[in-house]
């Protein structure tokens, strides 16, 4: 029973590279859920055009998944959240432009693989091959790596992005009044 709990406790606080990318692993399939239930949704029940409904479900499942990483994947709650939040959304829109950009590159060179077709797959098929093919590095060699040792960790760009953050959302000047 003993090495039963050893292993929970790794898997919830163990800050090694192996239950980190499970904790990784786990956050983005409950952000995904989030991102696709969200944009059905509001597709299907309020009537918000497929853009919108995907454009909103993936800028909520991002929010999810960076809370999710913050306080479980990468136990960051010593980062400054300014900072997060900055090197997050950077690290998502590169992520953005490597997933439709590399989806477009893989399934371009794929679709002439007569090969493919002797193994059982179709023309139409080949898209979601592509996809999940560049999902799945872009997943663990762009976002994974720039999570665990960039996003979710102190870094000389810190002030840069408090200070863009500050910028963007000036603090309130208190007027104080003299009795």
């Amino acid at each position: 029973m003993g090495k039963l709990k050893e292993l929970r406790s790794n898997i919830a606080h163990s800050d090694s590279l192996f239950f980190s990318f499970l904790r990784s692993g786990a956050s983005s399939q409950m952000a995904s859920w989030v991102d696709l239930s969200l944009g059905f949704a509001l597709f299907a029940w309020l009537g918000l055009q497929p853009w919108l409904s995907a454009a909103v479900g993936a800028l909520v499942g991002g929010a999810v998944n960076c809370v999710l990483c913050y306080r479980f994947t990468f136990h960051a709650q010593g980062c400054p959240w300014k900072a997060v939040i900055v090197k997050y959304a950077m690290v998502w829109l590169g992520s953005l432009i490597l997933n439709s950009g590399g989806t477009e590159v893989c399934y371009y060179l794929i679709q002439d693989w007569d090969y493919l077709e002797t193994i059982g797959f179709r023309p139409d098929g080949y898209y979601a091959a592509a996809r999940v093919f560049v999902s799945l590095l872009v997943g663990w060699f762009w976002n994974f790596g720039l999570q665990r040792f960039f996003v979710f960790r102190h870094s000389s760009f810190d002030p840069y992005a408090i200070r863009f953050v500050d910028a963007l959302l000036p603090a309130r000047q208190l007027k104080i009044k003299n009795s």
